[in-house]
């Protein structure tokens, strides 16, 4: 499944900042994502990246005058631009630019494309600290908002003026996943989901632990899904290297203790549990303090057996609808039958780890779901985002 941005055309507005640089990558980016880019560069927008810089870019004309020029006499360019495409993203947007859109002034190009659009318009502030705390900013800021524009929050930091604190124009990733949620169906708006992913690690001593080859792909891929499609999304990870997406909780634990102890305390309020994450079965009776060395001869090692998170969860009084996974070798449909009804699950995400293409650490995968109703659905070999998606589909329909 693509992006939802893919075949978009989407009219970036970059304003007088010295962010201005990043709407250079934020180009390469989109059409990465296969969206096609036209910039529209202010005056002082043109004071930090040239207008043939993002020609070059975006394979397209670069607008930055209110009048159209000689070969194009015949159109309106506030008009036509607004007309021809689906999106407006103003990245960077300054204070005097959002001052600007907020009294409804059209007084360059940029401002009056976005007064005569009907499209979505999302504006990314990137400001000194002081300027995005002054309350005139926060007012034009909320008059946005009022006009039903998206407004992508800055991030904090330090800032090239040295001074330190909001005012970073935010993160692709997070400007990204406003403008995919714009054109994904948002039926987990309101849903408050509870994601598990990774593996866990049981320490043996302070150097060796028992652990798994989960990726943790499958669950960050259900996670980043959830967030499209409008939910409130907290995701409990064990050790990775994956980049963590823009939910609003995330909680990185280690060992299944720790992950039972984090999902007991954001399972309260959830509407959904989907327990994606590799938990170990067992962990070592003995931890060992120090290193254990190699010339101590044969070394017998005693586990104990983990709580299984699941079953603790099943009994619980206003539980949300959960979601398990069965990595399996071997019997995978009587297996996956078999967890759904001891841990009293509503569905169950059965999945075959011996072969290559569905095992961990791949990008795709093939899915069976078992339903509490006895309902089976097959998702064939995809991508593990496309496999989230559907899985999502599912618990949408049985939850509606």
């Amino acid at each position: 499944m693509p992006s939802p941005l893919h075949g978009k055309k989407i009219l970036l507005g970059v304003c007088g900042s010295i962010a201005a640089f990043k709407g250079c990558e934020f180009v390469r980016s989109l059409r990465k994502l296969g969206a096609e880019v036209t910039v529209v560069l202010t005056a002082g927008g043109e004071r930090f990246v040239s207008s043939l810089t993002f020609s070059a870019l975006s394979a397209n004309k670069v607008y930055g005058g209110m009048f159209a020029d000689e070969e194009e006499r015949h159109r309106i360019p506030h008009i036509s631009l607004s007309r021809d495409h689906d999106l407006i993203l103003i990245a960077p947007a300054t204070a005097q630019t959002i001052a600007r859109l907020s009294m409804g002034m059209a007084d360059d190009l940029l401002s009056a494309v976005v007064l005569a659009a009907n499209i979505p318009v999302v504006v990314c502030p990137a400001m000194n600290t002081n300027m995005y705390n002054h309350p005139a900013t926060q007012h034009n800021l909320q008059n946005l908002t009022g006009y039903g524009y998206t407004i992508v929050q800055p991030d904090s930091g330090k800032m090239a003026c040295d001074e330190e604190g909001p005012g970073r124009l935010a993160d692709w990733d997070d400007i990204c996943l406003h403008l995919e949620c714009l054109f994904t169906r948002q039926d987990l708006a309101g849903k408050r989901v509870l994601i598990t992913a990774g593996p866990t690690e049981e320490p043996l001593d302070p150097v060796r632990f028992l652990s798994n080859n989960s990726s943790g792909k499958m669950g960050y891929a259900l996670a980043q899904s959830a967030l499209r499609r409008g939910a409130e999304v907290t995701l409990i990870s064990g050790p990775t290297d994956l980049a963590v997406p823009c939910v609003d909780i995330f909680a990185r634990v280690r060992t299944a203790a720790e992950m039972q102890n984090a999902v007991h305390a954001h399972f309260k309020n959830q509407d959904i549990l989907i327990m994606v994450a590799a938990v170990s079965d067992f962990r070592p009776a003995h931890y060992a303090k120090h290193k254990l060395k190699k010339g101590i001869g044969e070394l017998s090692l005693p586990l104990v057996a983990n709580d299984d998170i699941l079953l603790s969860l099943a009994d619980h009084k206003d539980r949300p609808f959960m979601v398990g996974f069965a990595a399996e070798s071997e019997n995978h449909l009587q297996s996956g039958q078999d967890k759904l009804q001891r841990k009293n699950l509503d569905m169950i995400v059965v999945n075959d780890i011996s072969n290559i293409n569905t095992g961990f650490k791949s990008d795709t995968n093939a899915v069976t779901l078992l339903h509490r109703s006895g309902q089976q659905v097959s998702i064939p070999l995809t991508t593990k985002l496309d496999v989230s998606m559907a899985i999502l589909d599912e618990i949408v329909e049985v939850l509606s």
